[in-house]
């Protein structure tokens, strides 16, 4: 199977924000990632390999051939948050199903409701741990705490386990690869960020965003920071002007099923 490499760093970043962007000095071991369109293409050519089903793909939208469609991923972060029901409103209104990486501890906890309608109104409710502690940095009984704990209080909301989750900071090794994969979770990186923690300006958020969009991306937004839901609007209205296609992130994988383990990047 073709596969890229993505490099794990050792540099600590202390603030959630600072850590969202690839552009850091990256060393360290490797872990292999797979691109949406290899995952598809194997899928395609493999009669033995599992087909996505239209559960978890964001049930709202109907079945989308991303071989022939533009499409592009609209995932959030680090939510729920205050604004994320406004969010979800315009999302609504625009019929655009969007994949939310969920922390356990301050925001399921605290916003169950709003879990309980991404999962009702076809979002994908996907993991981003429990703290947002580095996985890389932790041992794996602690990976393991990080994980499992926001999968069963996920679980105990929409009664379904995530399949997949994205690892804080981007930083994954071969340990979160393992108990990733015990867990039959997916790790999911991105194309495209617009670093949202550092502006509230919406107009350059926009921007940063539609300047790295491309065909089968994968957009990283946080609905938590003030500029950023504001954005939204302008974003989904000149992608679709570009001809794209807006999907969840399983989606974006199929006919390929999300494998357990494997990082997906585009």
């Amino acid at each position: 199977m073709p596969s890229r490499t993505y490099r794990t760093g050792s540099r600590v970043v202390p603030a959630l924000a600072a850590a969202l962007t690839l552009t850091l000095a990256l060393t360290g071991c490797s872990v292999d990632s797979t691109s949406p369109a290899d995952a598809r293409s194997d899928a395609a050519g493999s009669d033995g390999k599992p087909l996505a089903s239209e559960k978890g793909q964001g049930s709202g939208s109907p079945s989308v051939d991303c071989e022939k469609a533009m499409c592009i991923a609209l995932t959030f972060d680090a939510g729920p948050g205050k604004d994320t029901p406004r969010l979800l409103d315009h999302l609504a209104k625009e019929k655009v199903p969007a994949t939310f990486f969920l922390l356990g501890k301050n925001h399921v906890l605290k916003y169950p409701h709003v879990v309980r309608r991404l999962a009702a109104e076809g979002h994908e409710v996907a993991n981003h741990t429990w703290t947002h502690q580095r996985l890389d940095k932790l041992d794996k009984e602690q990976i393991r705490a990080e994980l499992g704990r926001t999968q069963d209080a996920i679980e105990e909301i929409t009664g379904e386990k995530p399949r997949l989750m994205r690892p804080p900071q981007g930083r994954t090794d071969d340990e979160v690869k393992a108990v990733s994969k015990e867990l039959g979770l997916s790790q999911v990186l991105w194309s495209a960020t617009a670093k949202d923690y550092s502006t509230t300006d919406s107009e350059l958020i926009k921007k940063r965003i539609l300047d790295q969009a491309g065909r089968d991306g994968i957009i990283l937004l946080h609905d938590i920071y003030d500029g950023t839901v504001p954005a939204v609007p302008g974003i989904i209205a000149e992608l679709k002007k570009r001809g794209y296609t807006f999907v969840t992130v399983t989606q974006l994988l199929a006919p390929a099923a999300p494998e357990p383990g494997t990082v997906y990047r585009p």
